[in-house]
């Protein structure tokens, strides 16, 4: 993607101060240590969560953390794919919240909890349902004024099709999304790529245990090929799709693509990707779709790696957390 596609946003700043706001550490010099540096290495010290179990509709469970003070104003995190509410990404970005008064719910999509939920399915990047229980749960507590809503990665792109398919309550003020694989099928091929096979080989082992383990329990899954499985288009086309009521791999990826939904959205909304993120396709870029959106802010980087961006502060918050707050807190000249 060339400098011109990258548009001025409404900030005052040039395209060139806005992709270089976030430079990373001098030993952070490649996108990937960019990426793997925090994942392995970032310790936050983090109060211990308060964890809460929720029915869905379909008998089925989710598991919630929380980080509660009483407070009126409350943000739901959605992690990535293989995540869950411990990753450093996201207790950072829990410790920012709920320092700066928000009360916090770390939510873990099913199955990612510690303990395997009970319906054959799992969860996926579309699965949208499972968010709006989460947040008709925090609004039935009827203690919170307002709810912000953020997501990394697989968690952003849930998000962004959350806030642009749905009637969304009014009780949603913002949202702020990071690293989001907005055309699932394109960042699909990236990350398969032989420069990123690190990556998508880690999330298939990952994936692949978690339907053994399963299959354990519902004899009807059936495993018997599961070994003849080498990339992650092939894992989604042979359980992903079918296990969530997609006809193929490509099916899922042209339905749940948070880019299909993301000129719908009429809540203030910022997406932060970046130009050396190993998983995102140019299709996650959207410049022209985006740029005159009344909502969607899109904040493009040159540097950050995927969900990296690492820095060292007295204050101890990464980029990433800084600029989520300042957005949340109506950010001057942001969109919204």
């Amino acid at each position: 993607m060339s400098n011109q596609e990258i548009p001025q946003q409404p900030t005052g700043k040039t395209a060139k101060e806005l992709r270089e706001s976030y430079l990373p550490p001098f030993f952070l010099f490649s996108p990937h240590l960019e990426t793997i540096y925090p994942a392995l290495l970032r310790r936050v010290s983090l109060k211990a969560y308060t964890r809460e179990r929720i029915d869905t509709p379909d008998d089925d469970f989710l598991d919630l953390d929380w980080l509660e003070q009483d407070s009126q104003k409350i943000a739901i995190i959605s992690h990535g794919l293989e995540g869950n509410s411990h990753r450093p990404y996201i207790k950072g970005m829990a410790k920012a919240l709920s320092d700066n008064g928000y009360d916090v719910v770390a939510w873990n999509f099913r199955g990612c909890g510690g303990e395997m939920n009970r319906q054959l399915r799992f969860y996926h990047s579309g699965a949208t349902d499972d968010l709006h229980t989460v947040v008709e749960h925090v609004i039935s507590k009827q203690k919170y004024k307002s709810i912000d809503l953020v997501g990394f990665s697989l968690g952003g792109n849930l998000t962004l099709k959350y806030l642009g398919e749905r009637v969304v309550p009014e009780l949603v003020n913002r949202a702020v999304v990071f690293s989001v694989p907005m055309d699932l099928k394109t960042s699909c091929e990236k990350i398969s790529l032989p420069a990123n096979r690190i990556y998508s080989n880690r999330f298939l082992r990952s994936l692949k245990s978690k339907v053994l383990m399963k299959a354990r329990v519902r004899k009807e899954l059936d495993v018997s090929k599961i070994d003849r499985i080498k990339t992650l288009s092939q894992f989604d086309d042979r359980y992903t799709a079918p296990l969530h009521g997609f006809a193929d791999a490509n099916e899922y990826y042209e339905r749940c693509s948070s880019l299909r939904f993301v000129s719908d959205i009429k809540t203030p909304a910022l997406i932060i990707n970046t130009l050396n993120d190993p998983f995102l396709s140019e299709e996650c870029f959207p410049v022209s779709l985006l740029e005159n959106h009344p909502f969607v802010n899109l904040q493009i980087l040159s540097r950050g790696g995927h969900v990296g961006f690492t820095q060292f502060t007295k204050n101890g918050l990464y980029w990433s957390e800084q600029r989520a707050l300042e957005f949340l807190k109506g950010g001057k000249g942001d969109k919204g």
